[in-house]
């Protein structure tokens, strides 16, 4: 019998010498300007730390501005709006001459508190490979010794059809579908209302991207991300959205771009509360049993299930899913 001293945590018992997969919150929140990136610090306050902050460089820096752009997001992410240091930034693309600029600016000025850096319109493995060494490059000749995630959006031709290998780069944490210029990129070939619902998950082309993304993320420890749902204002559209990226697809995450978008994806994605009260049983049973395997409500369990359900209550704590006082006791004391 394990005394209470022994017993083993499951991130020890479970991932031991491995990489674990990474439990990031299910929505990011896209903000453009210094105005709506400190109502989306304002928002985490508000509604609690369950989504992350995309600074944009990309879409939000006027031409001719790119400096000044990313030196505000360096000021406001190192201020103390930037309470829980959940905000990455995303930076211009490789044709853009500003992208190497970005770079040096954001990892120079707020590489100690930068969650990560958006990559988009990669075009090849080549690209994105060169991108993240640059990025490695500027934390090392600033001193910054942690490892910066990466986010890569797969919205070319040439980045899908390297989307595998893409994947297996050092540093990359999510790939991004980005649907929008995925369709342009088609010349036609798909319909405007693909970029909406039903259209989005249902034409084949896009059916196929999407599951071909998402395989080779999760095949390589990386968090697939769905695009965004171009209507702002309807919450129900939103969520209709994300539960199909999440149920049907598994994407694990989703963008937001209006402030009303972030609960309906964050409820969407959030695990099963009576899978969470399972899991929590389960994995207290085996934690005891020393995690050997063990029988619960007349089923096997071993560590192939207690390793889903360890992501699946540590999915529970980030986006607030009640978790039974035992558990949370025993795993997030």
């Amino acid at each position: 019998m394990v005394t209470t001293q022994q017993l083993v945590h499951p991130k020890d018992a479970l991932f031991s010498g491995e990489k674990s997969f990474p439990i990031i919150p299910s929505c990011e929140h896209f903000a453009g300007s210094e105005k709506l990136i400190l109502k989306a610090l304002s928002m985490q306050d508000t509604i609690g730390p369950v989504f992350d902050i995309t600074c944009d460089c990309e879409d939000g820096a006027q031409a001719g501005q790119e400096r000044d752009h990313a030196e505000m997001i360096v000021r406001v992410l190192t201020s103390e709006a930037n309470k829980h240091q959940m905000a990455g930034a995303r930076i211009h693309d490789y044709t853009h001459p500003a992208w190497k600029q970005d770079v040096d600016i954001l990892v120079g000025g707020a590489g100690q508190v930068l969650s990560y850096i958006t990559i988009p319109k990669c075009t090849s493995y080549a690209q994105a490979s060169e991108m993240i060494a640059y990025i490695q490059k500027t934390a090392t000749f600033n001193g910054i010794e942690r490892e910066i995630p990466v986010h890569i959006l797969i919205e070319t031709h040439g980045a899908l059809k390297t989307v595998h290998e893409i994947a297996t780069l050092p540093w990359v944490q999510v790939l991004d579908f980005g649907l929008m210029d995925f369709v342009s990129g088609h010349h036609g070939a798909i319909p405007a209302s693909a970029m909406r619902s039903p259209g989005q998950f249902e034409h084949r082309l896009l059916a196929r991207a999407k599951a071909e993304l998402v395989a080779a993320a999760l095949a390589n420890g990386v968090v697939p991300a769905h695009n965004v749902t171009l209507d702002l204002k309807n919450v129900d559209t939103t969520h209709s959205d994300a539960s199909r990226a999440r149920n049907e697809f598994g994407f694990l995450r989703m963008w937001s771009i209006y402030p009303t978008q972030i609960e309906a994806i964050v409820d969407a994605m959030k695990p099963n509360f009576d899978e969470v009260q399972d899991g929590a049983n389960i994995l207290l049973a085996a934690q005891k049993a020393d995690w050997g395997p063990i029988q619960y409500d007349g089923e096997l369990h071993d560590r192939a299930t207690y390793r889903y359900f360890w992501e699946i209550l540590q999915k529970a704590k980030l986006t607030k899913v009640a978790i039974p006082a035992e558990a949370a006791q025993a795993f997030f004391s």
